[in-house]
């Protein structure tokens, strides 16, 4: 098994109860974008692809799915959407991205949440899951946007007073590894430029449908501590796709 943060007791202890862990979607700064940009799920089959808590494989099989299948590399995170699970049709399984054995025409809808960053290589995982849909089939993910993944550090530049005055963007066209600090632990992440994330699409035959850098909506901005200074600059970039 890959290292994963979110398997350790301190750091899953804070993660948990970050708003988006604790409220589900409703939780997610960015939902109220991503909602409109699924597709219906009546008797579809789903595949979830960094699951976490299950929140998206609850809402597909909510919807009509057919069945669902979330993969995730955190045993805890597994744990607590195993605890949540309603469905009999719902499975989860504990294995990376990576390592997943993608089979052909096997599902309708594949989703991905904040996941692809971890990853080093956005094409190859652009390979797999074409080759995993049927025919019409959609592809819709969310990944942390290059310019907040960027510079590295993913912090603010703060004046003498500690009060945010900027947002470094540094190193753009330099796509690899960055070391970040999340919830006090340094977390490895891979940047990727925007024409990585679309042409990773394109080349490996899929129609980009839609793609939005989504902005806070109101009542994330009241209820979402921290979240007025998201509209400084874009967090999350949110792309769907079709297999022609």
């Amino acid at each position: 098994m890959k290292e994963n943060k979110y398997d350790n007791p301190a750091f899953f202890l804070q993660y948990s109860q970050m708003t988006r862990s604790v409220k589900g979607l409703k939780g997610a700064g960015e939902w109220h974008v991503l909602q409109k940009m699924l597709p219906d799920f009546r008797n579809k089959h789903v595949l979830d692809l960094g699951c976490g808590f299950g929140w998206h494989c609850q809402y597909a099989a909510e919807h009509g799915a057919k069945s669902v299948l979330g993969i995730d590399l955190s045993e805890k995170m597994l744990n607590s959407a195993n605890e949540m699970n309603k469905f009999s049709f719902v499975e989860y399984k504990r294995i990376a991205i990576e390592a997943f054995d993608f089979p052909a025409d096997s599902y309708d809808v594949v989703l991905s949440s904040l996941a692809f960053h971890y990853l080093e290589s956005f094409e190859e995982v652009c390979r797999k899951v074409y080759q995993t849909l049927s025919t019409g089939g959609v592809f819709v993910f969310s990944v942390e946007h290059p310019i907040f993944t960027a510079y590295g550090s993913q912090d603010w530049i703060y004046n003498e007073a500690g009060e945010r005055i900027h947002w470094p963007v540094d190193k753009y066209f330099d796509q690899g590894i960055r070391k970040a600090k999340f919830l006090g632990e340094e977390v490895v992440k891979y940047h990727k430029t925007l024409t990585a994330y679309i042409n990773g699409l394109l080349k490996n035959g899929f129609e980009i449908t839609a793609l939005v850098e989504p902005e806070p909506d109101e009542i994330s901005l009241k209820t979402i501590p921290g979240m007025q200074d998201e509209l400084r600059r874009p967090i999350f970039l949110i792309i769907s796709a079709l297999k022609k």
